[in-house]
C-alpha cells in the first residue's frame, strides 16, 4: 500500500495548491473589474487630448515645439516600458518583450543606440541581463491604483534627454487591453508627434494661443506624454489582473484534471492491493 499512500499525499497537495489557485482567480477577477473602470475613466481625457495634438501637429503654427520636429539624422533613441511588478499573469510580459526586442534589434541593425526607461520589477530584471540597451530610469512598485505623480520622474528623465538632443525619438512599449480573454503587445511612436493622417486641406490654419504658443505648447505637449504613459500604465494593470485570471484558471483546471488522473491511479493500486492480499489468503487457505 505504499504506492497508493504517495499517490494519496500527491492528492491532498494538488488540492491545496488548487485551492489557492482558485482563491487567487477570484481575487484577479475582481480586481480587473476595478482596473477596467479606472482605466474607461481614463480614456475620454486621453482621447481629447490626442485629438487635440494631432491638430496642433498639423497645424501650421509660427512656432514649431521640439516635440513636432523630425531630427534629419536619428543616432540614438529612447523607449518607454511598461511591465508588470508581479508574475504568474500568462504570457503577458513574454509577448511585450518578444515586441520590445524584436523593435530593439531593428534599430540596433542600423546601428542606432537605445536608452529604455523600464516601469515595473519584470522589465527591470529582464531588461538588465540585455546587452545592447541602456537603462537610464526605472520605477515600480506602483501598486494596483496608479498615480501620475509616482510616473513623472521617469517619464521627465526621457523628455530631457529628448529635449538635450541626446535621443532622436521616442517609443513606448505596452500591452493593450482589447478584452478579457486577449492582450496585445505594442511599440508606438510617441516622439516627434506625427501629424494626423488626413485629407489635403485648403487652407493653413492655426490656432489662438493666449498667453503665447510657447509656453502653451510647452505645458501642453508634456501633460500630453505623460496621459500617454499613464494610460498605458492603467491599461496595463488592467491587462496583468486578466491574464493572471486567465492563467489561475487554466491552473486550477490543470489541477483538477490531474487529481482525476492520481484518483485513478490510487483506484488501481488499490484494488491490486486488495486483489493480492485476498490471493495470498486463499493460497494459504488452499496450502492448509
Amino acid at each position: 500500500m505504499s504506492g497508493a499512500k504517495q499517490i494519496r499525499t500527491q492528492i491532498a497537495s494538488i488540492k491545496n495548491t488548487q485551492k489557492i489557485t482558485k482563491a487567487m482567480e477570484m481575487v484577479a477577477a475582481s480586481k480587473m473589474r476595478k482596473a477596467k473602470e479606472r482605466m474607461s475613466a481614463t480614456r475620454p481625457y486621453a482621447s481629447k487630448i490626442k485629438s487635440v495634438i494631432n491638430h496642433l501637429a498639423s497645424a501650421s503654427s509660427e512656432y514649431k515645439h521640439p516635440f513636432m520636429v523630425a531630427r534629419p539624422e536619428v543616432k540614438r533613441v529612447g523607449m518607454i516600458i511598461v511591465t508588470s511588478d508581479r508574475g504568474l499573469c500568462g504570457g503577458l510580459n513574454a509577448n511585450l518583450f518578444k515586441a520590445a526586442l524584436k523593435k530593439i534589434s531593428a534599430l540596433q541593425e542600423q546601428n542606432i543606440e537605445v536608452d529604455l526607461s523600464v516601469i515595473g520589477s519584470k522589465g527591470m530584471a529582464f531588461f538588465r541581463r540585455i546587452r545592447g540597451v541602456n537603462v537610464v530610469s526605472h520605477v515600480s512598485h506602483l501598486g494596483d491604483t496608479v498615480h501620475v505623480a509616482d510616473l513623472i520622474g521617469s517619464i521627465k528623465v526621457m523628455l530631457d534627454n529628448y529635449t538635450a538632443g541626446t535621443i532622436d525619438e521616442l517609443y513606448l512599449a505596452e500591452n493593450e487591453f482589447v478584452n478579457s480573454m486577449t492582450q496585445a503587445a505594442s511599440v508606438t511612436p510617441v516622439l516627434p508627434l506625427p501629424a494626423e493622417a488626413s485629407e489635403e486641406r485648403p487652407h493653413h490654419w492655426d490656432y489662438i494661443y493666449e498667453p503665447t504658443a510657447e509656453e502653451v505648447l510647452d505645458a501642453l505637449l508634456v501633460r500630453y506624454i505623460e496621459s500617454m504613459v499613464y494610460s498605458a500604465v492603467v491599461e496595463n494593470v488592467a491587462c496583468e489582473m486578466s491574464a493572471r485570471m486567465i492563467a489561475m484558471k487554466s491552473a486550477s483546471d490543470n489541477a483538477g484534471s490531474l487529481i482525476d488522473d492520481l484518483q485513478l491511479a490510487y483506484n488501481k493500486a488499490r484494488q491490486a492491493s486488495i486483489t493480492q492480499e485476498l490471493s495470498e489468503i486463499v493460497g494459504g487457505a488452499a496450502a492448509v
